[in-house]
């Protein structure tokens, strides 16, 4: 599905970064990020440009090809794991940081993951997150189709466990990523640090 939607000259979700990783990258301390389910790369790329050594991992082959394309036009690195975040290993206390911008996949497979993401961090590292609620249904600017896809603050305190939140917040904002993301979305927030 993802090969489909990815196979063409445009970025989809635009070349820039997600705001709200703009505007809080600095909570992540200085080093080794992963970004999940990476997509073209626009987060893992301007990650890059900051300093952050960066490896982006999704499931479209095609996806991290345009990732590693937009990485050489802006003269910087970023490793690329392609894999499907079910059964991907994140490793463990080997994160700076880990980053999921929209990363909507079934719960079973969410929740397995944000427990290893807990385990993956290093001390002091950082988990920044946002992703559409429940309520961006009713927007129909972009995100999933279904409410089992969403995310919630009460769901991410739950299945992060360990995590000490610096923010964690569910509101509406003005989305406009590429073509996909296109309007008023309600999400949620998080920032959380392993101490």
């Amino acid at each position: 599905m993802w090969d489909e939607k990815y196979d063409g000259a445009e970025y989809i979700y635009g070349t820039e970064p997600n705001t709200f990783l703009h505007d809080n990258f600095t909570a992540m301390p200085l080093g080794k990020v992963l970004c999940l389910a990476e997509g073209e790369g626009r987060n893992a790329v301007f990650l890059a440009r900051q300093g952050y050594k960066v490896t982006a991992v999704d499931s479209s082959i095609i996806g991290l090809k345009k990732a590693e394309k937009l990485a050489d036009e802006n003269d910087c690195t970023i490793e690329i794991v392609h894999a499907d975040l079910e059964d991907f290993d994140p490793g463990l206390k080997k994160w700076d940081g880990i980053v999921s911008i929209f990363c909507h996949i079934p719960l079973h497979i969410r929740k397995k993951l944000h427990k290893k993401i807990v385990h993956a961090l290093k001390t002091n590292g950082v988990f920044l997150l946002e992703a559409y609620t429940a309520a961006q249904l009713a927007h129909g600017t972009g995100g999933p189709p279904t409410e089992d896809l969403m995310m919630s603050a009460e769901l991410l305190r739950e299945e992060l466990n360990g995590l000490e939140f610096k923010q964690l917040q569910e509101l509406e904002r003005d989305v406009i990523e590429g073509s996909y993301h296109s309007g008023r979305g309600a999400v949620v927030q998080a920032i959380g640090r392993l101490g």
